[in-house]
């Protein structure tokens, strides 16, 4: 994405493509969406996404994908290709999460139609597969952008390995207390789109 809309910093990026999860703790914690901590519901994560058409069916990302991509212009200057790419971003995260998701993933806001392949039942080809797309984007990212100084360069590294790390933790770790723990916790990707924007800053496109 930053290859074909290299102003736009990476923290929009990381806003844009994790829209679904920064609405959904706070959606859970209003009462509006609904999950379950289910050990076993998937190989990969104990926790059973009972209700979230809001933030994560496919009309939901559409909905938040106009929203961000029509207000980003008039945040920050950008053109077309721009609020393309933001929109296109957006509505990634449907398409990656039915890739690893049991059939949980909502088309509307009824729930009727549910989707998903189930890839974190089968961990031997999910978690190569999310590590590889981790590593591309990083490479990806490091291709397309020069440091423009120490902070660019460290803090780059330095939060691949911190999402490393929560990345082994969600992996490893027993599961959680409770799904008020859980929405609370996940308040703490906000931390993480906060850091695109100041690592962006210390970074500038770099010319193909």
């Amino acid at each position: 994405a930053k290859r074909y809309a290299p102003h736009v910093s990476l923290g929009v990026m990381f806003l844009a493509c994790q829209m679904a999860d920064l609405i959904w703790p706070s959606l859970v914690l209003l009462g509006i969406e609904t999950f379950e901590i289910e050990p076993g519901s998937t190989v990969m994560t104990p926790l059973s996404f009972t209700s979230y058409p809001y933030s994560h069916s496919l009309l939901g990302l559409l909905v938040w994908s106009v929203l961000l991509a029509g207000l980003y212009p008039t945040l920050r200057r950008g053109g077309k290709r721009a609020v393309a790419v933001i929109a296109l971003v957006v509505m990634s995260h449907w398409f990656l999460d039915f890739l690893t998701h049991r059939p949980d993933m909502p088309l509307y806001f009824d729930q009727t139609t549910l989707l998903g392949l189930g890839l974190w039942n089968h961990p031997v080809v999910a978690v190569p597969l999310e590590l590889l797309l981790f590593g591309l984007g990083i490479w990806l990212y490091a291709r397309h952008t020069r440091a423009l100084d120490k902070i660019g360069v460290h803090g780059l590294w330095g939060l691949a390995s911190f999402l490393l790390l929560i990345y082994a933790a969600n992996l490893l770790g027993p599961p959680p207390p409770s799904v008020g723990a859980v929405a609370w916790s996940a308040q703490a990707l906000w931390l993480v789109v906060a850091m695109g924007f100041w690592i962006d800053r210390h970074r500038a496109p770099h010319a193909d």
